[in-house]
């Protein structure tokens, strides 16, 4: 297959580019202005769709006019570039073999695109770590998470559905969380792909959910979960900052975080914990809980994530709907379940919730003073075809908004809406 690049710029990443899981700051916050909130049955313009990307639940990640995205064919799952005006395939780099299980396999995290947009790096459902180049997509290092880092999969839990972390990356390292004795996360050299450091005061199995990083006063942290722990990893050295013990069966969605303090949700009854950040004079951290386990009053968010503004945090709460929370006291604003549960994006005062069930995409407006719905509509079907039965509850890729267009994915459809009607 040829494809040619001459065309192709690669720019540095800007605040209006998508490039990573959940966005710039992975908080699902999409600094786009003047989108179109309201529409018809049949939603905003369709600028392009396709249909070719196999099994998976890879979201896109947007840098200039590349889309980078994760997919698979019957033996194999890829990083795929795609040109992010059109839809036409730009380049595929194969990460490892396919991973299946009984409801749908392929996988699972989104590419993360360097800071300077000259490689971008992705994780396979099995482990295999690629940094390729975001031009052509040549390999420039590949590490396995369990063949080179001993990387335990989750084993307390069944099914296993593999490493679905979304790689972070900043101006020197790369971050992952391979879990086991060695250290439940990795930092690796970003240019070469050697390790850096293992987390070893920390040893967690993983779980499926990706870190984020925050700084608290005045100090850098990843702030990672498991079914055990949330934890606080200094980047420097992978130092344990300070660590919150939390039991969950499954945890999937990233924490939130918001000055010294971090809000995590679990679905399966476990419910929601705001925890409390107070330095200490060795340069780690007390943590307490503000509140905990508040399943009766709160977020049992599963894997949708979720959104904090203006002090709020929004998300879809197992068994109550999508729902409104207060987040220095968790009190509830708000729950509907007019909409089925899903995941969501936050762009020009509106919630984007996309519904698992049948690729129903809601607006929402983001207020704590109710249930607002502007617009709804469901994903186009670029084939023509049903769902498969096996995926007919698998829309799991989150919505990303960015250039003024939504992209919904639904296993390996993947539409391009317009926005701001151009």
């Amino acid at each position: 297959m040829r494809f040619c690049f001459a065309l192709l710029v690669l720019p540095l990443v800007l605040a209006a580019d998508w490039p990573q899981f959940r966005g710039p700051g992975r908080t699902g916050i999409s600094a786009e202005k003047g989108l179109t909130t309201t529409f018809g049955k049949d939603g905003p313009p369709v600028a392009w769709k396709i249909d070719t990307l196999g099994m998976g639940y890879s979201a896109p990640a947007i840098v200039g006019d590349t889309l980078y995205i994760l997919g698979s064919d019957d033996k194999t799952e890829y990083l795929i570039a795609l040109d992010a005006t059109t839809g036409k395939k730009r380049f595929e780099t194969p990460l490892g073999d396919l991973y299946t299980n009984p409801w749908g396999g392929g996988p699972r995290g989104t590419p993360t695109v360097d800071g300077e947009g000259d490689r971008v790096y992705a994780l396979g459902a099995k482990g295999g770590l690629v940094c390729a180049d975001a031009k052509t997509g040549k390999t420039l290092w590949k590490v396995d998470l369990v063949d080179d880092l001993g990387g335990v999969l989750k084993t307390y839990a069944y099914p296993n559905w593999g490493f679905a972390e979304s790689p972070l990356v900043d101006d020197k390292h790369v971050y992952v969380t391979p879990g086991g004795p060695r250290g439940t996360m990795a930092a690796l050299d970003k240019k070469t792909g050697k390790v850096v450091w293992r987390s070893k005061e920390w040893t967690d199995e993983i779980d499926y959910v990706s870190p984020i990083k925050h700084t608290v006063d005045g100090k850098e942290m990843l702030i990672q979960m498991t079914g055990a722990n949330v934890a606080g990893i200094s980047p420097a050295d992978g130092k344990l900052l300070w660590k919150f013990p939390r039991e969950a069966k499954i945890t999937i969605s990233s924490p939130v975080a918001s000055g010294n303090l971090v809000f995590v949700a679990s679905a399966y009854t476990v419910g929601c914990d705001l925890i409390r950040l107070t330095a200490k004079a060795d340069g780690t951290f007390e943590a307490k809980a503000v509140y905990e386990d508040a399943t009766r009053k709160g977020m049992q968010n599963h894997h949708g994530g979720m959104i904090l503004h203006d002090g709020h945090v929004y998300g879809y709460s197992d068994s109550r709907g999508w729902s409104c929370l207060k987040l220095e006291t968790g009190e509830v604003a708000w729950k509907s379940l007019k909409l089925g549960k899903g995941s969501v994006v936050y762009a020009d005062g509106h919630l984007f919730c996309y519904a698992e069930e049948d690729g129903t995409l809601a607006v929402i407006e983001a207020t704590p003073r109710g249930y607002n719905e502007k617009a709804r509509f469901r994903i186009a079907q670029p084939s023509g075809k049903p769902r498969p039965e096996r995926n007919k509850s698998n829309v799991w890729a989150h919505p990303v908004i960015a250039h003024g267009k939504l992209y919904l994915r639904d296993q390996e459809s993947l539409v391009c809406y317009d926005l701001k009607g151009k």
